[in-house]
């Protein structure tokens, strides 16, 4: 990695650590018990930082849902992979981060019912000749470590496949495309349509491959055996029948969600 690419992401992720203190709180019942809630916000537009502050569709959907169960909560910047060790640890009370319900994490931890369809896409440059995973086979390709990117393509050509590059977040993944060091990037539908949308100067292209990557559903992770789960459950419910989660949902996507995927 050339040194200038070097410091520059040692800048990002030190922003990144500076960041990791920052809360979000708000009241939602006199009960005096705190919920702490981790998060990794550098998953725009899911979760990220603007002027110091945690923000995004899961940040607000958070804010429906525990003034729905009227419990205090606190948000916490705790970064992806210790957000799950922070969860195993029982340190935080839940997390909220885009996290995909799968059989291999429900082994380790409880999920809400689903709140979000998502599916795996391939982020690469125009004039590629990228049009499906497929094409994927030889070439260098960006995940953020411990996705379920990271596990569809280790799937289809291997485990610890030297050329699957491992990130520590989606901005770091991203910023590998940009710089030439990988062909492609796999990650969510929305992370990949957002960035390649609101950033047309780079010349970036969206390629789908239903055929390879499967739908998955987001889901609130909480400690195994969590005496939390009915009462998040019951309030999630509640958010997507009364239409706040509609409303949610097209304030930060622009369209209808889909409410029947989410009942599988």
């Amino acid at each position: 990695m050339k040194k200038v690419v070097l410091l520059l992401t040692l800048m990002s992720l030190l922003a990144l650590t500076a960041c990791g203190g920052k809360s979000t709180s708000t009241s939602g019942s006199a009960s005096g018990e705190e919920f702490v809630v981790g998060t990794d916000a550098a998953y725009a537009p899911f979760e990220y930082l603007k002027d110091g502050k945690i923000v995004g569709f899961d940040v607000d959907l958070l804010k429906a849902v525990m003034k729905e169960a009227k419990l205090d909560y606190k948000l916490k910047n705790t970064g992806w992979e210790p957000l799950f060790a922070s969860l195993r640890d029982e340190q935080v009370q839940a997390g909220i981060s885009a996290i995909t319900i799968n059989d291999k994490r429900k082994q380790s931890y409880d999920f809400s019912a689903p709140y979000f369809e998502s599916i795996n896409k391939i982020l690469t440059k125009q004039g590629s000749n990228i049009k499906s995973v497929d094409d994927l086979k030889g070439k260098k390709v960006s995940v953020q470590n411990g996705t379920t990117g990271q596990e569809a393509l280790e799937k289809k050509f291997g485990k610890d496949n030297a050329s699957v590059k491992k990130y520590e977040s989606n901005v770091l993944a991203i910023q590998a495309l940009l710089n030439g060091e990988v062909d492609a990037v796999v990650a969510d539908n929305t992370v990949v349509d957002e960035y390649a949308k609101n950033n047309p100067d780079k010349k970036l292209v969206v390629v789908n491959d239903k055929t390879n990557f499967e739908s998955e559903y987001y889901g609130i992770a909480l400690p195994k055996g969590s005496k939390d789960k009915a009462t998040v459950d019951k309030a999630l419910k509640k958010v997507i029948e009364d239409g706040t989660y509609t409303k949610i949902y097209k304030k930060w996507f622009k369209v209808e969600p889909n409410l029947d995927a989410l009942k599988k």
